[in-house]
């Protein structure tokens, strides 16, 4: 067996120190061999009342996991570092390491230290920290409200401190994935449709302050007593790198490496999808408001006369049309190169919308089985997806791509020359506001 060269060691030996919490390994493939997995992640876990690292291999579409102990994982270790994945992120309770490998073969690597002193838990059923605990002074949550000035959470601000809280696990969450910990610059976020921006705010907060990654956020509303009162509150907090401007999502001059949408009603959440497929953001996560614009769209004619008993009630009728959007904008954004999911934001206790896509730029382009299911979604329900008007000629092309593969037959009704002329056609006030 080769030695190991320096940087392999050192992930070797970071893997194996005690406060070791998780290693994401991605990019561009360096080495000879060929792989599938688009990434794999590895993190610690205790089974049966021991220790197990965690590999999750993800190929694009699923991820497969397997559990190794400390006398197994040399092997799968060593297959992995010898695909020379081009970024390694390792992250363990004193610092951040980042790995790099260049085109030439130069290897570059950068150290952070951190000062959370926080303990992972091991547990394989972990109970879920929270970014802004409760208990804990903080001028952010004081600021907006919620938090009185001794840390409690005021009673009637409880469902906005949960929300809060479950979104910023959602980032965590794909942080990683996406590296942006380690751009050398501020990340640029664009928040579209930010309404009062108790969001946007602890973003900002989230990200300077706590996890100390520098980061920039823009928040655009329609409405000016909104926007105004978030200039007040980001003065009151000094946050000199959050700006909020009145307009359409589609008038933003900015490269967003991240956009959020939260409650953006109806055709504003493509805007903000199409704002960040076109301007190639590394992450979304959009929560979908109100869906009008299919809803008006469906009728239970042709392959979709079976649905008649579904249409029949017009609050089932909506609530399809809400499902059929969404999987509209999931499949959309799979087949332009994310991995896209769709989870539970927060408990329908706090808001009936409560579904949230998550998507990561990285995943392969124009998969022939998403190509499929779209258009044969689409011919199913005979509509047209406001996203796909939006996107023009780059979807177009991967549709046709699919029927000239025979993935699939053209759709039927297509949108009238006028709704396709202008791909971010600009939308009412009352389109555009938060739900």
């Amino acid at each position: 067996m080769e030695a190991q060269q320096p940087w392999q060691q050192l992930v070797t030996e970071t893997l194996a120190l005690s406060d070791f919490h998780r290693a994401t390994f991605g990019g561009t493939l360096r080495g000879s061999r060929q792989s599938s997995w688009v990434r794999v992640v590895i993190r610690l876990v205790e089974l049966r009342g021991e220790r197990h690292w965690q590999f999750g291999y993800f190929d694009g579409k699923k991820t497969i996991t397997k559990n190794f102990r400390a006398n197994e994982i040399t092997t799968p270790l060593n297959e992995l570092l010898d695909l020379g994945y081009a970024g390694i992120h390792l992250t363990t309770g004193r610092e951040e390491i980042d790995i790099r490998t260049t085109k030439k073969g130069q290897v570059q690597i950068g150290r952070r230290k951190v000062t959370s002193s926080e303990v992972v838990p091991l547990a394989h059923n972990r109970v879920k920290d929270v970014p802004l605990p409760e208990g804990r002074a903080n001028r952010l949550l004081e600021v907006m409200g919620v938090l009185t000035r001794d840390g409690h959470v005021r009673p009637t601000m409880r469902g906005k401190y949960t929300q809060i809280n479950e979104f910023l696990k959602q980032l965590l969450h794909c942080l990683d994935d996406t590296g942006l910990r380690t751009l050398g610059r501020d990340v640029v976020i664009l928040d579209c449709g930010c309404g009062s921006s108790y969001l946007t705010l602890a973003l900002h907060h989230y990200l300077n302050d706590v996890l100390q990654i520098p980061a920039r956020i823009h928040g655009i509303d329609v409405n000016e007593d909104v926007i105004r009162k978030s200039v007040e509150r980001s003065q009151q907090l000094e946050a000199n790198s959050l700006t909020f401007t009145v307009g359409r999502i589609d008038t933003m001059n900015v490269k967003p490496d991240i956009v959020v949408a939260l409650h953006a009603c109806d055709t504003a959440t493509d805007d903000a999808i199409a704002m960040a497929i076109t301007r190639e953001a590394k992450l979304l996560l959009s929560v979908p408001c109100c869906h009008h614009h299919l809803n008006q769209q469906l009728r239970a004619d042709g392959p979709s006369e079976v649905l008649r008993p579904l249409f029949r009630h017009s609050i089932v009728q909506q609530r399809t049309a809400d499902l059929i959007t969404d999987s509209f904008r999931a499949l959309t954004l799979r087949m332009l190169g994310y991995q896209t999911d769709i989870v539970e934001f927060v408990s329908t206790d706090h808001t009936a919308r409560n579904l949230m896509i998550r998507a990561v730029r990285g995943a392969p382009i124009g998969d022939a089985m998403f190509i499929k299911e779209y258009q044969a979604l689409r011919q199913f329900c005979g509509v047209t997806p406001y996203l796909e008007s939006l996107l023009g000629e780059p979807f177009q092309s991967q549709l046709q791509r699919g029927i000239s593969e025979g993935v699939a037959t053209p759709p039927p009704n297509p949108l009238p020359e006028t709704e396709r002329g202008n791909p971010l056609a600009p939308l009412s006030a009352s389109e555009r506001g938060r739900g």
